[in-house]
């Protein structure tokens, strides 16, 4: 990617961005290159002071070279002061963390406390904005906090995914501007004039429920394809022919139909959760919703029992080797990651495993980390893959078959080639693969985990 800091006039519009994590350095870098002059504030004095040596604290492609284009061309600075970073700012947008609380439903605590520290500092007549994923009503909780009758909240929410946010950011399938006030949404629309996308102007309840239905239906999109892999399987069906046939038919197209180890990540199950709390809280059972939650658990154990059925259904002592960490390829983000989630089953079971993935270089949560994909291999019972890098369809598998003490592979992401593996003498098994698979062990491994013994 090349980007230079000339490629879009200076628009003269002053932003601020509190918050430097995923969304919100990603949009500081973004609207700077856009032509903004954008301050990005974070609590964090050591993330701002290795922002400022152009040190970027994440792992996503294009980021480090916005970053430096930005501070180099002065539109794009960083300061630990949210009061200083709004005092001039036309617009300022509130990219903060939302977690999960304890009933399900989003934490807003943080996205409340710094409306309220800076709403007498704002400058007449800004514009906030909730960049933030947050539920419906959060917009007037802001505006309460923040006490000022002569600022609008806008809510613009982020369709970033971790990996290709930077790509996503400047190559949107739309822009969603919700407001109560017409002139808001116009000036917060203005910002990605030059991106000449589409952009949805609505009212801000419908912005704020676009990002959770937008999640939800995704999450249930992936269920629906991990459970049919299941079902290929069983069946003697191949899931690869199945998705191709499904996503030929227009209505359906082939976005997020290929099953693996079950999803997870920073927004996913935290967006899923809330939106069943919310609705639960407005009088509704989203039952759908909820059955598509148990369905992804389930189907985690069932690939989990899919390990432990490839050693003869009792892992303790043995050695699995594991290929991936992250929730996804393309990022360092270890969040809800379904692969460390089968680690840390594993481990529970009572298996040694030793992982290896390209953005994870120290031990995490007792996992032995690996210094390669083959260093991971060298004499386990089984290996595993739980992340999709492109880099392991690369690795000599003879390799492997020489590096394990056994022979299977259970590959989580479908990644590698089932011909190329047998050739190489491993006995191979994907997810939904016609004539490869290994009958799990599910009923064992729950036993197990929920406190009885392996069968």
């Amino acid at each position: 990617m090349s980007r230079t800091s000339s490629d879009h006039p200076d628009s003269g519009v002053q932003v601020c961005v509190i918050g430097t994590g995923y969304v919100g350095l990603t949009a500081g870098a973004c609207l700077a290159y856009l032509g903004h002059r954008v301050t990005c504030a974070d609590a964090s004095a050591d993330r701002v002071a290795a922002l400022r040596r152009g040190t970027i604290p994440i792992y996503e492609a294009g980021l480090d070279e916005l970053v430096e284009a930005g501070a180099s061309s002065g539109r794009l600075s960083f300061v630990t002061s949210n009061l200083d970073a709004v005092h001039d700012a036309d617009v300022v947008f509130l990219c903060l963390p939302t977690p999960q609380d304890a009933d399900g439903s989003a934490d807003l605590s943080r996205v409340l406390a710094v409306a309220a520290e800076i709403g007498a500092s704002l400058k007449e007549g800004a514009v906030v904005v909730n960049k933030s994923t947050v539920p419906v009503g959060t917009a007037a909780r802001v505006a309460e906090a923040l006490g000022r009758p002569d600022v609008h909240v806008v809510s613009n929410p982020e369709f970033l995914a971790e990996g290709s946010a930077v790509r996503d950011f400047l190559n949107p399938d739309r822009v969603v501007v919700g407001s109560d006030d017409a002139s808001a949404a116009e000036r917060v629309a203005a910002l990605y004039a030059p991106l000449d996308a589409r952009t949805v102007v609505t009212d801000v309840a419908s912005a704020e429920t676009i990002k959770y239905a937008s999640n939800a239906y995704l999450a249930i999109r992936l269920t629906f394809v991990n459970s049919m892999a299941a079902v290929c399987e069983a069946s003697g069906a191949d899931i690869r022919a199945v998705t191709e046939g499904m996503g030929a038919d227009r209505r359906i197209g082939t976005a997020f139909l290929k099953p693996g180890p079950g999803w997870g990540g920073s927004c996913f199950p935290k967006d899923t959760a809330a939106l069943v709390r919310t609705s639960e809280e407005h009088g509704f059972d989203f039952s759908l919703l909820r059955a598509a939650v148990d369905a992804n658990a389930q189907h985690r154990r069932w690939l989990l029992g899919k390990i432990v059925g490839a050693v003869g259904g009792d892992v303790r002592g043995r050695r699995v080797a594991l290929w991936g960490l992250t929730f996804k390829a393309g990022t360092d983000d270890l969040r809800d990651s379904p692969a460390l989630e089968l680690a840390h089953d594993l481990v529970a079971l009572g298996a040694q495993v030793r992982a290896y993935d390209p953005t994870v270089t120290t031990d995490v949560d007792g996992i032995d980390v690996a210094r390669s994909a083959l260093a991971a291999c060298e004499d386990a019972d089984v290996l595993a893959i739980g992340t999709e890098w492109p880099e392991f369809s690369e690795v000599d598998l003879s390799e492997v078959a020489s590096a394990l003490a056994g022979d299977v592979v259970v590959d989580c992401r479908n990644v590698l080639d089932a011909p190329a593996a047998a050739a190489a003498g491993l006995l191979y098994t994907g997810v939904g693969l016609r004539g490869v698979g290994v009958v799990p062990t599910s009923a064992a491994v729950d036993a197990a985990l929920d406190g009885g013994t392996a069968a």
